[in-house]
């Protein structure tokens, strides 16, 4: 998966804040106003939406003379394959997620194993136990707080 410069980074954002996933998209000009403490020109807007196009992060569709863009797909979609595409990087796969699981916080933990045990189908987060996994998708979708104040970085022990 291709990694975002700060722009396209700043785009993708604006796609993923402001446009429901069910809607027809934005407009180049939508996505420029919601960026406007950048000072950017509408053509540069115009420029990496027609790039994030390319590389397949934003679908787009023709209204009228103009494009309406939305992200192909989610944030934690998008975060996840970065994850994965790391762990390919070489070495050990079993080593980076140890290491990594060591580096999580206890809420992190609580929400990777909920994860787990409702991919295996066991427990009352799987899909057609009697919690459907909807406490897990609260979980997942809520806004973490910013890594660099929270407590269980890579290189600290801590027991979990």
């Amino acid at each position: 998966m291709t990694r975002l410069g700060d722009l396209e980074r700043a785009v993708m954002d604006v796609l993923w804040d402001t446009v429901p996933a069910t809607s027809g998209g934005v407009t180049v000009r939508e996505v420029a106003d919601a960026l406007a403490g950048r000072e950017l020109a509408y053509t540069t807007v115009m420029t990496v939406l027609d790039r994030l196009a390319g590389k397949g992060m934003v679908q787009r569709e023709r209204e009228g003379r103009a494009w309406r863009y939305r992200a192909a797909a989610s944030r934690e979609a998008y975060i996840a394959q970065i994850m994965l595409d790391a762990l390919d990087l070489g070495g050990s796969r079993d080593a980076a997620l140890v290491r990594f699981a060591r580096s999580v916080t206890g809420t992190e933990a609580d929400v990777l194993r909920a994860a787990l045990t409702a991919e295996a189908g066991l427990g009352s987060n799987a899909p057609d136990g009697p919690g459907d996994g909807a406490a897990l998708t609260d979980q997942v979708e809520a806004p973490a707080p910013d890594r660099a104040t929270r407590p269980g970085r890579a290189g600290e022990t801590a027991e979990r």
